[in-house]
């Protein structure tokens, strides 16, 4: 046992022993070099300089490719811009609502039951127009609503009316430009046809 040990060990220490190292050259025996000098260590200066690489195939392709994209990806960054906002709002309504839901006021179910039970009421007696499918459920839901909420109806009414007002009013400016306009320009008769 004792015999491995010392064999593995001598090259071992031998590795960490250091020690300098003289050449002598054919010419002159006794004038000694160190490994520094040598020319075999030596590295000739050489001068490098940058070469540009000729562009293969898949280069140009893939250059011409970035082209042709890159209106629409600046686009899809745009709408990105525009639409992220919005997203991370609905994200945070949605975590509210989830919120209040899972500790709802008291008697909010039962509040919440009677207006959508309104508005199934009216889809069912809405028959027949388009207008009735919308105006009954909306309308009922709506008086079961200001029943359990009557201050935020009012400001809801109010907040509505104020914008239909002004809706309102918008239009008759433009339908009093368009008949201005109208009466500006001569208006042609139409010939009718003798029988």
């Amino acid at each position: 046992m004792y015999k491995v040990a010392c064999v593995a060990a001598v090259p071992g220490t031998l590795y960490l022993i250091s020690g300098t190292v003289f050449a002598a050259t054919k010419d002159n025996p006794n004038v000694t070099l160190n490994t520094d000098e040598l020319s075999l260590y030596t590295i000739p200066q050489q001068k490098f300089r940058y070469v540009e690489p000729e562009i293969g195939h898949l280069e140009q392709g893939v250059t011409t490719l970035r082209k042709l994209a890159e209106p629409y990806t600046t686009w899809c960054q745009g709408a990105i811009g525009k639409v992220m906002p919005k997203v991370e709002s609905a994200i945070q309504l949605g975590n509210e609502t989830f919120t209040f839901l899972q500790n709802p006021p008291a008697e909010f179910y039962p509040r919440a039951g009677v207006i959508g039970f309104a508005g199934i009421l009216g889809l069912f007696l809405a028959r027949g127009s388009r207008v009735k499918k919308l105006t009954y459920p909306t309308g009922l839901m709506a008086v079961g609503y200001t029943m359990y909420y009557p201050q935020r109806a009012a400001s809801i009414a109010k907040n509505t009316g104020d914008s239909l007002y002004d809706f309102a009013l918008q239009g008759y400016v433009n339908v009093e430009k368009v008949f201005k306009s109208v009466e500006g320009k001569p208006v042609k008769k139409r010939q009718t046809r003798g029988k």
